[in-house]
């Protein structure tokens, strides 16, 4: 396999996880990383998750690895900064991450492959892609669901 292959197999992961996430989440990508002999791809998500959600998004994630036979290497339950950490059976490590303002962040790294050229993603981001950006902004795209009471936590000062 080389990189570009490692590449598209990073998105056919990420593409899974994403769609079987409902209601759905919007999301964006983040940037690609080329090392030695590996490529990181990201996802950054722009609807915000309201903290009373974060569990149970956490969790359809966890279901969805562990029932396509991922082997689970890490679970951080930090209540402001919850992360997982999983390994596919064909070596690709993945995780979804929670930062700041709840901004949730999945990315998977490839095993060491053979060095190729690596082109931009071909899957269709749900969310502005924010070209020509530094950064990325902080969650801010609604869900009547996967938002429910961060309006009221941010009037409150939560």
């Amino acid at each position: 396999m080389d990189m570009q292959a490692a590449a598209v197999r990073s998105d056919e992961i990420l593409d899974a996880v994403l769609q079987n996430i409902r209601p759905e989440l919007r999301w964006t990508h983040g940037f690609t990383s080329v090392g030695m002999c590996d490529v990181t791809r990201r996802r950054v998500v722009m609807t915000d998750i309201s903290v009373g959600r974060r569990g149970n998004f956490l969790g359809v994630v966890d279901r969805f690895w562990r029932k396509s036979g991922y082997r689970m290497t890490v679970v951080n339950n930090n209540v402001e900064f919850p992360a997982i950490y999983a390994r596919t059976g064909d070596g690709f490590s993945v995780s979804l991450r929670i930062g700041g303002k709840g901004q949730a962040f999945f990315q998977v790294d490839t095993p060491c492959v053979r060095e190729s050229e690596v082109a931009d993603s071909t899957s269709k981001a749900t969310a502005p892609l924010y070209e020509g950006m530094e950064l990325i902004p902080r969650p801010n795209i609604h869900s009547d669901f996967w938002s429910a009471g961060a309006t009221a936590a941010a009037a409150s000062g939560s």
